[in-house]
């Protein structure tokens, strides 16, 4: 009996301690497949931002229905927006912050392995056109070195609420997703990649301000219904001259826009009369630039005058310079290329391309007019080259009715 006993209680041990190993066992078992590559750097071939030459922003519009990429390249020396028609990058600040934000990135918990969670943490890939469904997508972010090759590539997600400064993540082709310290947010926004104030104005420095509008009569060539405000400073105060008076909210928001005028789009000029414009010389009616010229809304008089669909602002500072504001017509797509799914993109804001043009007057005889002389001469050169399209609310503050 003692030794059926002993044999009974020999085998339960053993039960347990088998039991008890399971218990340990097990999970170290499942844990090297789905969590096998917790706490790796995400893209260990990356060390240097130095050796990033061009990034790709892919962002997914959901209203529109469509993924909207932007990419920056270094090209002859210089950063420039290729998906934008060239045009120079100028926020160094956001070019450091983008090559930096993936470098020494870690898949520092795995939250998911499965492909249905995708949507639910926001890193279904933006330019995957296989997903039916527009909600769920991510911002796909590549980095590339001078030789096309992919030093990074990753579908940011949801910030994860659970974990503050953490965010979802998926490398693109696979299906596990990651929550990772982070705080990468790379824009796919025109605006966010250039110069933040256009005409680099301050408020304080504008004198005067004229509203000038009309109606071109093309079949009589001559203008009509021609109205003209004028707003003077008179200390703090701005004096209105013209048929009719801007409520003060309105002075203040013109004032404002001016000085933090942010351009939404750019389109290219025809050389030629890029060439024009920066020599001073007179515009020339060629084909080229009166079709340019007038797919925009602008259109060029027998005499060489400039005029625009929806008028003119003039801006006077204490500089010297003078600043000639011409607003074209509605610019139906300003964000660059986009790749569309699903439903059809609702229509466009109002956004209007916008011509602008600077000169300084005569400097006076103690020489403080050269600085606005030089500001003049470089923002006339940048100016030269591009159509500008503004967002459709700065067009209204610019453009104030009271």
């Amino acid at each position: 009996m003692r030794r059926e006993l002993l044999t009974t209680t020999v085998f339960a041990v053993t039960a347990l301690a088998l039991l008890l190993a399971a218990s340990w066992i097990e999970p170290e078992a499942i844990r090297p497949e789905v969590f096998s590559d917790q706490g790796e750097p995400l893209f260990p071939g990356y060390r240097d931002v130095l050796d990033v030459k061009a990034i790709e922003v892919v962002d997914y519009d959901e209203e529109q229905a469509v993924a909207r990429p932007l990419k920056v390249e270094f090209r002859r020396g210089q950063w420039v927006l290729s998906s934008h028609y060239d045009y120079p990058a100028e926020a160094r600040d956001r070019l450091a912050k983008t090559a930096a934000a993936l470098l020494d990135l870690k898949k520092d918990l795995v939250v998911s392995d499965r492909l249905e969670d995708h949507a639910a943490y926001g890193v279904i890939d933006p330019l995957d056109m296989t997903v039916a469904g527009l909600t769920g997508r991510g911002k796909r972010v590549t980095l590339r070195d001078g030789q096309g090759r992919i030093l990074a590539d990753v579908v940011l997600g949801k910030p994860d609420a659970e974990r503050q400064g953490y965010r979802y993540l998926r490398l693109p082709g696979q299906k596990r997703t990651y929550s990772v310290k982070t705080e990468a947010d790379p824009s796919a926004e025109f605006a966010d990649w250039i110069e933040s104030n256009l005409l680099r104005l301050n408020a304080t420095d504008i004198r005067r301000v004229v509203i000038n509008r009309y109606l071109i009569d093309e079949g009589l060539g001559r203008l009509t219904n021609q109205e003209r405000i004028t707003l003077s400073r008179e200390g703090n105060d701005w004096k209105t001259e013209g048929p009719r008076r801007l409520s003060r909210a309105s002075v203040e928001a013109l004032l404002g826009t001016l000085a933090r005028l942010r351009v939404v789009g750019a389109r290219p000029k025809p050389k030629p009369l890029a060439e024009q414009l920066k020599s001073g010389q007179p515009l020339a009616m060629t084909l080229e630039t009166v079709m340019s010229l007038r797919q925009r809304g602008f259109f060029i008089t027998p005499d060489g005058r400039l005029l625009a669909k929806e008028g003119e602002l003039f801006v006077e500072t204490a500089q010297g310079l003078v600043y000639t504001l011409r607003f074209g017509e509605v610019a139906a797509s300003v964000a660059g290329p986009t790749v569309t799914s699903g439903e059809l993109p609702r229509a466009a804001e109002q956004d209007r391309f916008l011509f602008v043009t600077v000169r300084a007057e005569p400097p006076r005889g103690d020489g403080s007019g050269a600085d606005g002389e030089r500001l003049a001469r470089n923002l006339a050169q940048k100016f030269a080259d591009w159509y500008y399209v503004i967002s459709g609310k700065d067009f209204v503050r610019l453009h104030p009715r009271s």
